[in-house]
């Protein structure tokens, strides 16, 4: 079992929702980022998506974008992410690490260097946001042959009929986005996103998590009662850009409590 697959299995096993940190490579810079990271994983979040900065981040609202933009004046490269990853590593072996980012870099990158350096810096996934199923054959068949799980997003636009092919070859979890809009723009209302996860559930035996727009732990709470994990992203880079370090950690601190008690 995997790394990924036996955290998210464990959390199962407890009746506890996980708590999915999100946080850009490189912004600042590698060092702020690592002690993050580490920082994440200390206060209780169950998996980390360590984003990939790119210069066109469709998917992402203002927050993200600003921080991609940050990394990359910073020079935060693939190669760099890869480095925080090895260098996380280091002290938390446990934690298991899904890189976040879009087509292009793994593509400039070539997906089977991308992904066996992925693989032997010690991440376990990745999600690619901007690669559609009919288009994403190439990178998937990288990843599983490096053993890194394949993580695909559905969304409230998602048909019935497209479901199946958003699923097939879907590894790791599925990633509900929970609205139609980018990152850190709202969030639908609980009994849109409940009916949405047990209609996933009914497609796949994969645990679903759910993202875009969980700010407050009180929210937090109400998708961990629905859903198996609770992504939030854009609340925890702001907190990072407006207060630093320590206040992020604070915020990460009370999420992820408040959604491993939601079903308490």
């Amino acid at each position: 079992m995997t790394r990924l697959a036996s955290a998210l299995d464990t959390l199962k096993s407890g009746d506890r929702a996980g708590f999915i940190a999100y946080v850009m490579a490189g912004d600042p810079d590698a060092l702020t980022t690592l002690t993050l990271m580490k920082g994440l994983a200390d206060q209780g979040a169950d998996v980390i998506e360590l984003g990939v900065p790119f210069t066109d981040p469709v998917a992402d609202g203002p927050v993200i974008q600003r921080a991609a933009i940050r990394a990359l004046d910073g020079g935060m490269t693939v190669k760099g992410v890869l480095q925080i990853v090895r260098r996380f590593r280091q002290t938390h072996p446990d934690t298991p690490v899904v890189l976040m980012g879009y087509a292009n870099p793994f593509h400039a990158y070539g997906f089977d260097a991308f992904a066996a350096a992925a693989a032997a810096v010690g991440a376990d996934g990745v999600i690619c946001v901007d690669s559609p199923p009919e288009e994403d054959g190439a990178l998937r068949t990288a990843l599983d042959s490096h053993g890194l799980s394949f993580v695909r997003l559905a969304a409230p636009t998602t048909s019935d009929k497209r479901l199946p092919q958003v699923l097939a070859h879907a590894s790791g979890f599925v990633y509900y986005v929970s609205t139609t809009g980018v990152t850190g723009a709202g969030s639908g209302a609980t009994e849109d996103i409940a009916r949405a996860v047990d209609r996933i559930r009914a497609a796949s035996r994969l645990p679903v998590a759910v993202g875009f727009g969980v700010k407050t732990s009180e929210h937090a709470a109400r998708i961990a009662a629905v859903a198996d994990a609770v992504v939030v992203g854009s609340a925890i880079v702001e907190a990072a850009a407006a207060a630093g370090v320590d206040q992020a950690l604070a915020l990460a601190r009370s999420l992820a409590e408040a959604t491993h008690r939601a079903r308490a």
